[in-house]
């Protein structure tokens, strides 16, 4: 392995032009495919196939035709000015003008008049319309919400407060942005502190953009082709820029040593991608496995995110090993330091913070080992209170229409109307001698044994099919969309079905978004356990060919463990329990959303395995090389610390940048992973480890005799390059072993 990429490092340094034209006419191309490619929408309306509110929602789509069960809707809720009502005339006049107009529209499947539907508050001071939509949020042109937008605005002008809810008008996350600004800016003010070079800090920001440029160019051009949306690319745009900028800081940093060391600048390219590009390859590869990983979960919006995730972390790897060497071929100087490029001595690494703090360690692993378990164990405890939902309109800020329409209608009918349950009955299986009336009379006693039960407020009227074969109705509970008492009332309902079922001959299942959400939560948390298990599993197998030892594998998933429950609770403990909440501008605490363990687990793990392998492969290649092994681990952390806390506080900025995201899913992934990679990093990675390595000594690095001949030889310490044969170009690999 270091030897195939010593001649690829070597290659791309001497044809650099040829491998920058390469990455121009791929950038180029992606490119333009993405300006052409039809606008992307979701290919399907099954989110999480095989739970009972999607199974609910397909039959809602194939027995009522001309309807998407994930059609866009917009909420609208009407407030009377101060000692006035709604059902006042002119009122009422601009609330039917609305709906009237908004009915109009080609896309609009159903607007219906509150006064005609019942939804007016007791008091008489609040209203809502449901507008319905034919086709899904991401199909809605900016012409059709204009459309709508300009009905809402001349109702305001007789002086109603209207407010809008639902899909149809609510912002779309999407990649790029303030985020990504912000953390590459605090990346080029770490970049520049680290190397003292403006050349050194900005190559790595240049290659990770444009290697993130080229993924979400790949991602819209194949957007329609695939169902890829803008909400696909977020997760690609925040890793593949940590990422990128972490691969080809390693490559700098190793090459700016090389240097040092006193090698020419296209041997030290090489051997730079031989070393330290090895250690990008395989970290890559642990990032690969848990992105790819998702797709074991059964979510398709899951599976979509995290391929095209991990295909922004192979296009970071690619650049790590044949742009970056490319680039530094064409200006072989600029990165190094100031004084040597004016030819004083180059700073060879003898003591600098990083086997300080190693020997440190050394002195006393014991107290250091405990501190770091019972710190992050403390930090983990919230997690056991662990409650996943999907936060709606509550959690957004109250400056959103989104959020004042849910206080306006939980203000006037209750918060239960928030989250209202679908009720679809199949009335197939109902007999008699009159099949509609039986079908009714069967829809009637289900709806009736609904309505009684505990904690649902109302039901609505039943609305048939054109064939009358199925029936759908609404059911209000009496408390919110995330609260567990509506839980609690939904598995009641369910529990109720067998008995219906019996007495009328049909039968019904439970969706709307609120059901949907409850029940996806529960399949991703049955199946967090089994996704963790499937990655450490896969990761030990990885680690165990590139660190050629057992005990080294088994630390860093016990430390991977530590630093992602640790992140889980605090997760909990800000977003669910409200601790410091308002300072990062979470509205309202809740439970935490559902896909956010399962990706805290994937991405988190992945990058741990970054630091692990840069780390600890420094530890592995002073040990082959003869050093005893407390002296490798301060000869790693000689030459790792400095560059592994630059690349943990870069991916820390990008994603603290995420934090500042009006979105609730955005800004609680950036938090996961920015305390994710913190505890991680700073206290497994540059703590734990050397703690653990130092008590065991050299039964760090023991192997099996019968395993070693078993397990493929990967080189990833470049103890191959001692021997390796000529290179073009008229200089030799090394042929003494490479001491670093």
């Amino acid at each position: 392995m270091a030897t195939l990429l010593y001649r690829l490092g070597r290659t791309a340094f001497r044809r650099r032009w040829l491998v920058v034209l390469l990455w121009a006419v791929i950038l180029g191309g992606v490119g333009a495919g993405a300006a052409t490619a039809p606008a992307s929408s979701d290919d399907g309306t099954s989110f999480m196939p095989g739970i009972e509110a999607q199974k609910a929602f397909d039959l809602i789509g194939e027995r009522f035709p001309g309807t998407d069960a994930n059609g866009a809707d917009a909420r609208i809720v009407f407030v009377a000015p101060h000692g006035e009502k709604v059902t006042a005339a002119g009122n009422r006049a601009a609330i039917d003008a609305l709906v009237t107009e908004a009915a109009d529209e080609p896309k609009v499947l159903n607007a219906v008049s509150p006064f005609k539907a019942g939804a007016v508050s007791e008091d008489g001071s609040t209203a809502y319309a449901t507008v319905t939509f034919k086709v899904t949020a991401d199909d809605l042109t900016d012409a059709d919400k204009a459309a709508l937008e300009k009905a809402i605005g001349e109702a305001r002008t007789s002086g109603l407060t209207v407010e809008v809810g639902g899909t149809a008008l609510a912002e779309q996350p999407a990649a790029g942005g303030s985020a990504e600004a912000i953390g590459i800016g605090l990346a080029a003010v770490i970049l520049l502190i680290t190397f003292g070079s403006l050349a050194a800090a900005g190559l790595p920001l240049l290659t990770a953009v444009l290697g993130v440029g080229t993924s979400l160019a790949a991602i819209t051009a194949l957007g329609s082709v695939f169902g890829l949306s803008l909400t696909t690319g977020t997760l690609a745009s925040m890793l593949g820029l940590a990422v990128g900028i972490d691969y080809a800081l390693f490559v700098v940093s190793r090459y700016r040593e090389e240097r040092a060391n006193g090698h020419a600048p296209g041997e030290a390219a090489g051997l730079a991608v031989g070393t330290a590009g090895s250690a990008v390859v395989f970290a890559g590869l642990t990032v690969v496995i848990a992105l790819a990983g998702l797709t074991v979960v059964g979510v398709p919006m899951l599976t979509k995110m995290g391929l095209c995730a991990a295909g922004a972390v192979v296009v970071a790897v690619l650049v790590a090993l044949t742009l970056v060497p490319a680039l530094l071929g064409m200006w072989p100087d600029a990165v190094l330091s100031r004084r040597t490029r004016k030819g004083g001595p180059a700073r060879r690494a003898t003591d600098n913070g990083g086997s300080r703090w190693a020997r440190f360690v050394l002195r006393r692993p014991v107290a250091v080992l405990v501190a770091c378990v019972a710190g992050l164990g403390v930090l983990a405890v919230p997690a056991a209170s662990l409650e996943m939902g999907m936060p709606g309109a509550e959690s957004k800020p109250v400056s959103s229409t989104e959020r004042r329409a849910y206080d306006a209608l939980a203000d006037g009918f209750g918060v239960g109307f928030n989250g209202p349950l679908t009720i679809v009955v199949d009335v197939r299986g109902a007999t008699g001698t009159k099949a509609a009336k039986t079908a009714k009379a069967a829809v009637k006693e289900i709806a009736e044994e609904i309505g009684a039960t505990d904690g649902v407020v109302s039901v609505s009227s039943a609305r048939f099919n054109p064939a009358g074969d199925t029936a759908l109705f609404s059911a209000v509970p009496a408390t919110g969309p995330n609260d567990e008492h509506t839980k609690d009332l939904v598995r009641t309902i369910r529990s109720e079905r067998a008995a219906l079922e019996r007495a009328t001959g049909a039968t019904f299942e439970v969706t709307g978004s609120t059901a949907m959400n409850i029940d996806i939560a529960e399949a991703l948390q049955a199946a967090l356990v089994p996704y963790l298990a499937v990655i450490v599993v896969l990761a030990l197998l990885l680690l165990l060919v590139v660190f050629r030892s057992v005990l080294v594998p088994v630390k860093a998933a016990f430390g991977f463990l530590l630093s992602v429950l640790a992140a889980l609770g605090s997760v909990v403990a800000v977003f669910q329990w409200g601790w410091g909440a308002g300072l990062l501008g979470v509205e309202q605490a809740g439970p935490i959303m559902s896909l956010m363990p399962i990706f805290l687990v994937g991405i988190v793990f992945g990058l741990a395995m970054d630091y692990e392998v840069f780390l600890v492969a420094r530890m592995r290649e002073a040990y082959v090389h003869g050093d005893r092994a407390s002296d490798a681990i301060v000869s790693g952390f000689r030459h790792s610390a400095r560059v592994v806390v630059a690349a943990a506080v870069i991916m820390i900025a990008v994603f603290s940048g995420f934090v500042g995201s009006g979105e609730s899913m955005v800004k609680t992934i950036g938090f996961g992973l920015a305390v994710a990679v913190l505890f991680d990093a700073f206290v497994v990675r540059l703590a734990l480890v050397p703690a653990v390595l130092a008590l065991l000594g050299d039964r760090a690095w023991w192997l099996p005799g019968w395993l070693d001949r078993l397990l493929p030889r990967v080189d990833v310490e470049g103890a191959g390059l001692a021997t390796a044969p000529p290179v073009a170009g008229g200089e030799t690999a090394p042929q003494e072993p490479v001491r670093v």
